[in-house]
């Protein structure tokens, strides 16, 4: 139908029709919008290290363990729980045997279900066993100095205890309780004996083990010093040792082609400019994969990068004042943020309220932001959900770090140049124009992240976000 057909039909209208009269006006309009913008803290909050090379070498006192901690598991086709033999490395004095042996060992590990609330192991009984939780969180506890009874750590899926105990077959000086239904593997100290009587290498770790009661560079060289004396006694002399291989950090990359058709910029360029709408997002998404990357890669993510020592777990599952207070003990030289997603932020701010003590807020970047202990939570949700879904919403992790390469804590790396940057470590380059009358534009982000200490970082593990309360 004609607009004139249409007045036609509207004996009562007297002037022209909005309809019409949008035909001839120009259209305010916005940039092209794009949901999965955030506003990507880790990126603006981490200090940038800009390399000359590509290459960052972290050089470190001789003695740091690599590995995460804990010894993985996996259920075969019967239903049963299994050592993954190879993560027995994890184990000290274990770390530099052969794999016939750490198979020996890994088929010798026996499963049993505990209920939640029993106990997994006992104190003062005999330590015949060496135990590895495969599913489940359990709270290891001891008898404090007044008698009073202390958490000493909360323990969940590939951690295990006790292998000084077990080598030395000495008493445990703690108990092991389960919280949750656990499914636990243990492994009889007569196994290890009778394999070390058969394997030379093992009967070599182990009598190491027991005189020493440390397995291989799980601390640093010590510096030897005196304080306090009198008189002119003879003073220590000592060198500082360093690591002979340093880690190295290769910058990483995030990169894509744009194509635009030449006729879309050629006659659709006004009022806005339609390269620079398309490079603006999809440099937008480059970034954003930089951020899931500097956190999430199996390789430098920073997640992946925790020392073992510095792994927390919640003791319920919901993230408790507690729990996060736990975290400050892991990294209290100079605290910079918690990030976290921003779900378990909200899981958090529940828990406070439920407890009567609401975070502060403090502003930054221009926004509000909760508080712990003074030290703000960061959001980003590329920290994942796992395992959730509709009817589950799953776990997730929480992050505190120290940055910064004066006070050894966490950095982000960036070349100091690259050819066509139009933004520090990324680059736009046209690659011309094909026989389509398309031209191409190469957009790359070079980057990547280091801790340069193990106490830069810690991860507050298994945080549940679906706890809520009726506050009466």
């Amino acid at each position: 139908m004609t607009t004139e057909t249409a007045q036609q039909n509207q004996p009562n209208q007297q002037s022209l029709s909005t309809s019409a009269a949008r035909n001839l006006a120009t259209t305010t309009k916005t940039a092209p919008q794009m949901l999965g913008i955030t506003p990507r803290y880790l990126l603006r909050a981490l200090p940038w290290v800009d390399l000359e090379a590509g290459v960052y070498r972290v050089n470190r006192r001789r003695g740091f363990i690599l590995g995460d901690g804990l010894i993985s598991t996996y259920v075969d086709g019967g239903g049963v729980a299994r050592v993954i033999a190879e993560d027995l490395r994890e184990i000290g004095f274990l770390s530099e045997l052969e794999s016939p042996v750490l198979n020996a060992l890994a088929g010798g590990f026996v499963q049993r279900e505990v209920a939640a609330g029993d106990v997994i192991v006992d104190a003062d009984a005999p330590a015949g066993q060496l135990h590895i939780i495969a599913l489940g969180r359990a709270e290891k506890r001891a008898t404090g100095q007044y008698g009073e009874d202390a958490l000493l750590a909360v323990l969940g899926d590939g951690d295990f205890f006790d292998v000084a105990a077990w080598v030395r077959g000495e008493a445990m000086t703690y108990q092991v309780r389960a919280s949750t239904p656990c499914t636990v593997l243990s492994l009889d100290r007569r196994l290890l004996t009778e394999l070390a009587d058969r394997e030379p290498a093992l009967h070599a770790q182990l009598d190491a083990y027991s005189a020493d009661g440390r397995g291989p560079a799980d601390r640093e060289h010590p510096i030897d010093l005196t304080s306090g004396h009198s008189g002119e006694p003879v003073l220590p002399q000592t060198f500082v040792d360093y690591e002979e291989s340093p880690r190295e950090y290769e910058l990483s990359i995030a990169q894509t082609v744009l194509k635009v058709h030449t006729r879309v910029s050629d006659i659709y360029n006004s009022s806005i400019d339609q390269v620079q709408a398309q490079l603006r997002l999809t440099t937008e998404a480059l970034r954003e994969r930089q951020e899931w990357e500097m956190l999430n890669n199996p390789e430098y993510g920073l997640l992946n990068n925790v020392a073992a020592g510095q792994r927390v777990r919640t003791r319920k599952g919901a993230p408790t004042p507690d729990d996060m207070d736990e975290l400050l003990a892991r990294v209290w030289k100079q605290p910079a943020f918690f990030l976290a997603h921003p779900r378990a932020i909200a899981a958090f701010g529940r828990e406070c309220t439920r407890r009567g003590v609401p975070p502060q807020i403090v502003e930054l970047f221009g926004s509000p932001f909760l508080t712990w202990r003074g030290v703000p939570l960061l959001p980003s949700d590329k920290l994942d959900l796992k395992g959730s879904s509709q009817s589950a919403p799953g776990t997730t992790n929480i992050l505190l770090m120290r940055v910064g390469e004066a006070d050894q804590g966490v950095v982000g790396l960036r070349p100091a140049k690259v050819p066509d940057e139009v933004e520090p470590g990324l680059s736009v380059r046209a690659m011309g124009v094909d026989h389509q009358a398309i031209t191409s534009y190469l957009v790359t982000s070079y980057f990547s992240t280091a801790a340069l200490v193990d106490d830069a970082i810690a991860v507050l593990q298994n945080v549940e976000v679906s706890n809520y309360y009726d506050y009466s």
